[in-house]
Formats: C-alpha cells, sequence, structure tokens
C-alpha cells in the first residue's frame, strides 16, 4: 500500500476531515489533499508528526509494507493531540459506538462527540462547551434533558440566566413551573410573575396571583408594613395559598403545592 493511501485510510478511521487534520499539521487543507492524491510529500518533521498521531512507525508509514503499531507512542494511545491552538482527546473504550470522552477545543469550530463530550460544540450524553446538547448540557448556550447555560433549553430542567423549560430558573424563566426575576409559565414564582394558572411574586399576574401587586381572578394580596411576600413577613398564610390552588385546579400535583406554598408561613 502506498503512502498516500494509507494517510487517508489512517484519517478516515480516526473520523477526521481533510480540514481537522490540516489544522493539527498547521498546513492547509490543499495541501493535505495534495499528500492524500499522491501529487506531493510531506516534509519529514511533517511525517514525523503523522506517524505520532496515528501510533504508527515512520518506517511502516513511508514504506510500502504493512502498518505497524509504535508500541512506544503516547500521543495517539489513548487518541489525544496537543498542537499549538487545538487540544483534542478520544477514547479507546467505546459505548453504543460513541467514544466514552471525547475532548475537542481550541479556536475555530471544534466538534466533540462522545458519552462525555467537551468541546467548543459538544454532543453526549454529558456535554460540556459554548454550544452544549445532550442529557446533561452545560454551556454558553445548552440544549438538553437538564441544560445550564447563559441560555438554556431543557426538556426537564432548565438552569440559566436565560431559561427555558418544564422546570426553569433563570433571571428570564419561561416554562411549566418557573422561577425567576422574570418568571412566566404555568405555575411562576419571581419579583415579575406572569402565569396561566398560579403566578407568586412582588408584582403578580395570573388566574391566581399572590403578592404585593396582584391581578386575577383569584388573588391573595400581601398587606404587610413591609410590603414584600416572604415567608417572615407576610400577612399570606400557606395554608391559604394551598386551599385557593385546590380550589381553582383541584388536579394540581402535591408536589406543585407544597412548592408553591413553601414560600409562606
Amino acid at each position: 500500500m502506498k503512502f498516500y493511501e494509507k494517510l487517508r485510510n489512517l484519517r478516515k478511521e480516526k473520523g477526521l476531515s481533510q480540514e481537522e487534520f490540516a489544522e493539527m499539521l498547521n498546513v492547509s487543507r490543499q495541501a493535505i489533499s495534495k499528500w492524500e492524491s499522491g501529487q506531493s510529500y510531506p516534509e519529514t518533521d511533517k511525517l514525523i508528526t503523522i506517524s505520532e498521531i496515528f501510533g504508527v512507525t515512520l518506517d511502516s508509514l513511508i514504506k510500502d509494507a504493512e502498518l505497524e503499531t509504535d508500541r512506544s507512542n503516547t500521543i495517539s494511545s489513548p487518541f489525544w493531540l496537543t498542537r499549538g491552538s487545538v487540544y483534542e482527546y478520544k477514547s479507546k473504550k467505546t459505548l453504543l459506538g460513541l467514544p466514552l470522552v471525547h475532548i475537542n477545543v481550541g479556536r475555530g469550530i471544534k466538534k466533540a462527540k462522545g458519552i462525555i463530550a467537551i468541546g467548543n460544540i459538544a454532543t453526549g450524553v454529558i456535554s460540556i462547551g459554548l454550544i452544549a446538547q445532550g442529557g446533561l448540557a452545560i454551556g454558553l448556550l445548552s440544549l438538553g434533558f437538564l441544560g445550564i447555560g447563559t441560555l438554556s433549553l431543557g426538556l426537564l430542567l432548565a438552569i440559566g440566566a436565560i431559561s427555558i423549560g418544564t422546570i426553569s430558573i433563570g433571571a428570564i424563566a419561561i416554562g411549566i413551573l418557573t422561577l425567576g426575576a422574570v418568571s412566566i409559565g404555568m405555575f411562576s414564582v419571581g419579583a415579575l410573575s406572569v402565569a396561566s394558572h398560579v403566578a407568586i411574586g412582588d408584582h403578580a399576574y395570573g388566574h391566581i396571583a399572590i403578592g404585593r401587586v396582584v391581578s386575577g381572578t383569584r388573588t391573595l394580596a400581601d398587606t404587610s408594613a413591609e410590603h414584600y411576600f416572604s415567608t417572615l413577613s407576610s400577612n399570606i398564610r400557606a395554608y391559604e395559598v394551598r386551599q385557593v390552588i385546590l380550589e381553582e385546579f383541584p388536579n394540581t400535583w402535591n408536589w406543585i403545592v407544597h412548592f408553591l406554598s413553601s414560600f409562606f408561613r
């Protein structure tokens, strides 16, 4: 097998695009394309780096012979690479066809995909990145079953500056059960709270509105001297909150009723 055929096969086995491989070697994509088509040949220092990346001996790489694993190689076993602004690690162990751990960070678009994924763009059961998506997603923009980030979208739980999820916690929270400075949902708690069912807040607007300034079909207004609803100062009692919720929405889950009434004595 010729060098250019070995190079192309090794790159594809690692799941690297020509662009990604070129960045690792600090060359252009066109250079990789020429190497893989046999139009040109890498310089000696590049050949050494290539052998290190793929964990093969230099002799077997450049000669017309079968590839041999370099037993003393520590760079590709498990596969990792640090070259300039790029760091990548990919574990040999896999689950469901994905590496258990894949880390790919650096300048530009660096994608990581694994059971545990860390990258500029990360996809995994547990994912951490500028853009993260997966079961548990943590990132500047996170999308997942559980999402934590500046902008967070969570199927179950979202926590972030702006969060959208079934249960949502954030400066601006939107969802079914929400807690935030600005809280919008079915059951909402916040400084400004807007809800289709129950709104609790300094300013509360909903079918049931509970707080200092309230507007709704059923209201519980805080008339305490401090003019702020809290477990310490409010004249509103927990049993009153439970009673009005169950009267208006008798099928509300008990844990939601207890959560909403827990803000009061």
